[in-house]
């Protein structure tokens, strides 16, 4: 389904403020609360507004380093050491820093901010700080190593921990779950193939596959290794234990077994193609500066494929994987850290829609330089999508500098509905652009009336099963998150609830609603991310915002705030739904629920009002906000990410809005800042 170009022109001009339709729906109110004026609010706001201004690059863009847990920069010491590279004695000293910083007071690491110890994490950063010179006999160290064996030591690690220790000659080779590189071989109609699975499983299993198959160990003295960190000795054989309660685990751990049997029976032939074929994959997507896309584990798997493969040091392919991955180390003040990617497509939409919901005109020199910037990011390679979706013309956006193989529709409905709302459609040699960004987001929803990151119908849930698959992430299936800003942007084209593509949305969103009132938050935790977005998007889309089930959601959504009149939630509720919406304040979870209340037509209820307060009373001297806990999710359950521009534009983004909604009667806005991005 394509939208021309006469049709998409005239109803964006009339959503985006050109027209009248959207701001003629968008809720108002009159007065001033209490003990909160307007000159607090501009106050706020304009710190806030300034401080963005002051970080933008002068290529247009934002970018804000993004941390996760202490696993990252404990591999890039470990990939250091089986590279055999020579890197500065200080860069290894201030991320062993960073490391030891982050210990727990009972010795181990968590996966997030405020959580308990986990076992992987914790053998990890033990042995990251062992080959970076750490005596064992260190308090630290001690302590660490008496928490792991606590919880039943090294051979209770997750599948991806267990490849470090037998890359390093920890455990045999043979307790890890089979992945024979003949993947390569299987046609599309197996049960298992690697465009069944989500982008950053195939980034990360194809050049593990090239490992997994020569099988290398970087060997280390006895005094570098970890055997102490073992309770007992590892047996030679599978570490994978059949569960009568889970019969497809159980199948899949029997295939699994079957393969071990059959390896040394394998064709040479078939091997030495798949290799070739693995080979190839690997080095068409990673011809850029980017990376393996552009995601550490994908490209460190990289470089030790192309090290066990025989490539030299001077090689253009081996040097460009050692750049990319030297490309996400952050140095901060004595100490370092690796980031597990960069998110300068996503901190720059958002970011342009903050400055703008704060006030800026499309021709600020700021919004013009942003909007240049994403104009040239967009992507007009066909990468991996294709295989799903192969009538539509590619036009999205990635979430890095360069990942042209992976655009993903997160990221391409927040740059277009960021762009619609600076005015790119007053420019003529725009528009088609614009078009087929849009009509790539809507090639790429999924047969359920839902939206995935990165592919369509990415939703084979059973291979989830695997062993291999033990983090439960190996898929990319509809999430409400996405298909909520799916309807926003296409509120913003003027389309409405008698469109297809929208009506199939919002079938998914009733199903997807959880018992709770919320729907569940795949790319940010968790629940209020999914709530929130989803809120927005059936606000903007013109669903009647009174209907039950929504009164259900604001109701649970005002149950959630903190005593501090903020709100926050733990990445523990995606262990446990129990916890939905419990945690820690932070500011932009705040942010995601005043923006899911406003939208719900709350703009004048204590709720929204003393979250407002909130947000001004914790702001801090710089403009922004101070936030620790982890709000981004990787994987459920596995892998959080600590975005720092989090706390820069989200807040700033609720604190305008509530001023064009509150006090639109005092104060003129922006034509084209008719509304809001979502969280």
């Amino acid at each position: 389904m394509k939208i021309t170009e006469m049709g998409l022109l005239e109803e964006v001009m009339e959503a985006s403020g050109i027209g009248s339709a959207v701001p003629e729906r968008i809720m108002s109110g009159a007065g001033i609360p209490a003990a909160l004026s307007v000159d607090q609010i501009d106050r706020a706001i304009q710190s806030s507004l300034d401080y963005l201004l002051s970080v933008q690059s002068k290529e247009g863009y934002w970018v804000f380093d993004l941390e996760t847990d202490i696993t990252i920069s404990s591999e890039y010491i470990l990939l250091q050491r089986f590279l055999d590279r020579n890197i500065s004695p200080s860069l290894t000293e201030e991320m062993a820093r960073y490391i030891r910083e982050r210990q727990l007071p009972e010795g181990g690491w968590s996966i997030y901010e405020g959580g308990k110890s986990d076992i992987s994490a914790s053998v990890k950063a033990y042995f990251a700080l062992k080959l970076a010179g750490d005596s064992p006999d260190a308090p630290h160290m001690s302590a660490a190593r008496n928490l792991i064996l606590s919880l039943g030591g090294a051979v209770r690690v997750n599948v991806f921990t267990r490849i470090t220790l037998a890359l390093f000659g920890q455990i045999p080779w043979n307790t890890v779950p089979v992945m024979p590189v003949e993947i390569m071989l299987l046609p599309r109609w197996f049960f298992f193939h690697l465009e069944k699975v989500s982008y950053w499983s195939r980034t990360v299993i194809v050049p593990l596959l090239i490992l997994m198959a020569k099988k290398p160990v970087c060997r280390l003295s006895t005094d570098t290794g970890v055997q102490e960190l073992f309770g007992e000795p590892v047996k030679n054989a599978p570490l994978d234990r059949f569960d009568a309660k889970n019969i497809m685990k159980d199948l899949f751990i029997l295939i699994d077994r079957i393969l071990r049997k059959a390896g040394p029976w394998m064709s040479v032939r078939s091997r030495e193609k798949a290799l070739g074929l693995a080979e190839k994959w690997m080095l068409d997507r990673m011809q850029g500066r980017g990376g393996l896309g552009a995601i550490f584990p994908a490209m460190a798997n990289a470089a030790m494929a192309l090290k066990v493969l025989g490539y030299p040091e001077d090689h253009p392919d081996y040097r460009r994987a050692l750049s990319s991955v030297d490309d996400l180390v952050v140095y901060n003040g004595g100490e370092a850290f690796c980031q597990p990617c960069v998110s300068p497509i996503w901190d720059t939409c958002l970011s342009l829609a903050a400055i703008m919901e704060a006030g800026l005109s499309p021709e600020h020199e700021a919004v013009k330089k942003a909007v240049h910037w994403l104009m040239k990011k967009q992507v007009s390679l066909r990468g991996d999508w294709t295989k799903n979706a192969p009538e539509i013309e590619s036009g999205g956006w990635s979430f890095q500098f360069e990942n042209d193989f992976y655009p993903d529709v997160d990221d391409t409905t927040m740059v277009i509905i960021a762009l619609l709302r600076a005015g790119v459609l007053e420019n003529d040699s725009l528009r088609g652009d614009i078009m087929r960004g849009v009509n790539w987001v809507l090639g790429m929803q999924s047969s359920d009336g839902g939206w995935g990151a990165f592919d369509k119908d990415n939703n084979h849930l059973f291979l989830n099963n695997i062993p291999f698959a033990d983090h439960g992430a190996l898929l990319d299936p509809s999430t409400s998150d996405l298909t909520g800003r799916c309807l926003e942007m296409f509120s913003i084209l003027g389309f409405g609830m008698d469109y297809t593509p929208v009506r199939k949305a919002l079938q998914f969103l009733q199903r997807e609603q959880e018992t709770c009132g919320g729907w569940f938050g795949r790319w940010g935790v968790n629940y209020l991310y999914g709530t929130c977005a989803v809120l927005r998007g059936l606000f903007f889309i013109g669903e009647d915002m009174k209907q039950p089930y929504i009164s259900k959601a604001v109701k649970w959504l005002k149950s959630c705030r903190n005593p501090d009149n903020g709100w926050g939630e733990g990445c523990l509720s995606y262990n446990s739904p129990a916890l939905a919406g419990k945690g820690q304040t932070t500011p932009s979870q705040t942010a995601w629920a005043l923006l899911g209340l406003m939208a719900a037509g709350e703009v004048k209820s204590a709720h929204v009002k003393d979250g407002i307060r909130y947000l001004i009373e914790t702001q801090n001297q710089q403009g922004y906000w101070d936030e620790k806990y982890f709000t981004g999710t990787g994987f459920p359950r596995v892998f959080y990410l600590l975005y720092n521009g989090y706390s820069r534009y989200f807040p700033l983004i609720a604190l305008a809005t509530y001023r064009r909604l509150r006090f639109r009667e005092l104060r003129s806005v922006s034509r084209n800042t008719i509304g809001n991005i979502l969280p």
